[in-house]
């Protein structure tokens, strides 16, 4: 048995502003891509990780176009809810979607909490499940989300879920889960999107952790100009082999990423540096208002709104790891 699975296509209408090419046609192209693949490759379903659409209430003329090029896969197409896909991130809006709406007309078929599907081919067998992206997801017992139970007797488990399963740790206050805590004996094949940048395939006693990276670069970072989209072939057999294949129709980051936005967004980071540096030179003189300061030079300097309250955060931070007692509060 063969599955192809994809995650965070992003479909949308219109171009990112760090996109310089047209983002529409250039997914729409990855989509035909995929689909050829799965008909060379013979597949007998196509997984998607979640984020199908860039947002819940998606233009009925763009979701139409891409639902006619769906409906050229001779294959289920199963998939699973991300945050894009929902409204206020509540899974239980999903039917009120346009990716409900795909579900009901049977474009798709949508994975929901506590529901298996068991797929047969060739005298194998494998029980498919999902978790869509829910306000709880990655701050809660992983155990509850990226596990589940084998409850059909199938020979392998997959199960796909939309959440923030990590190589490394990410910043304070972003909710991720790190892969180490998610090897569960009852899941044999752990899908995972969300995480745009993916991660080299994960193995360990003949189990798999997988994010082949978003099929969509909607931003600019320097980890998108070098990332190629690409997509994982599974083969169940007497066991499992993981395949990640690269997609030949995507431009390169470089020729399709705007740079000046970068190069904007590191000049922005300088500045702010800079006038966090002031602060902190201005705030050791005794008895002087952190606030006040701040707002003082933003005014003198044309500080921008934004960049203000970031640097007001930065320092309540640094307060808050001294132990000491900032701002007006005294």
């Amino acid at each position: 048995m063969r599955l192809l699975y994809l995650t965070d296509t992003h479909i949308r209408g219109t171009s990112p502003r760090s996109r310089t090419d047209d983002f529409p046609t250039a997914m729409r192209r990855k989509l035909e891509e995929v689909i050829q693949l799965a008909h060379d490759r013979q597949v007998d379903a196509v997984l998607h990780g979640g984020d199908f659409f860039d947002r819940p209430d998606l233009s009925p003329a763009v979701v139409r176009e891409f639902a006619s090029l769906f409906r050229r896969l001779k294959v289920p197409l199963y998939t699973i809810a991300g945050n894009h896909d929902i409204y206020g991130h509540n899974p239980d809006t999903v039917d009120r979607s346009m990716l409900g709406l795909l579900d009901a007309f049977g474009v798709i078929r949508l994975l929901r909490p506590g529901e298996t599907v068991k797929l047969e081919r060739g005298g194998v067998t494998v029980q498919l499940s999902g978790q869509p992206f829910h306000h709880e997801l990655d701050k809660r017992d992983p155990g509850l989300d990226y596990a589940v139970s084998n409850v059909t007797g199938a020979d392998f488990c997959v199960h796909m879920v939309h959440g923030m399963a990590v190589d490394r740790h990410l910043p304070e206050g972003v909710p991720h889960t790190l892969l180490d805590h998610l090897w569960f004996d009852s899941v044999d094949v752990l899908l995972t999107g969300h995480y745009h940048a993916g991660f080299p395939v994960q193995r360990r006693e003949g189990r798999f952790i997988v994010n082949p990276g978003a099929l969509a670069r909607i931003n600019n970072h320097p980890s998108e100009m070098r990332r190629q989209p690409q997509v994982a072939l599974l083969t169940f057999a007497e066991s499992v082999q993981v395949e990640l294949i690269g997609l030949q129709c995507a431009a390169k980051g470089t020729d399709v990423l705007d740079r000046s936005y970068l190069e904007q967004a590191a000049y922005r980071e300088e500045k702010l540096a800079a006038f966090v540096r002031q602060v902190r030179a201005a705030g050791e003189f005794q008895g002087i208002d952190v606030i006040d300061i701040i707002e003082e030079i933003a005014r003198l300097e044309g500080i921008e709104e934004d960049v203000k309250y970031e640097a007001m955060r930065r320092i309540a931070i640094v307060q808050e790891r001294l132990g000491t007692e900032g701002g007006r509060g005294r």
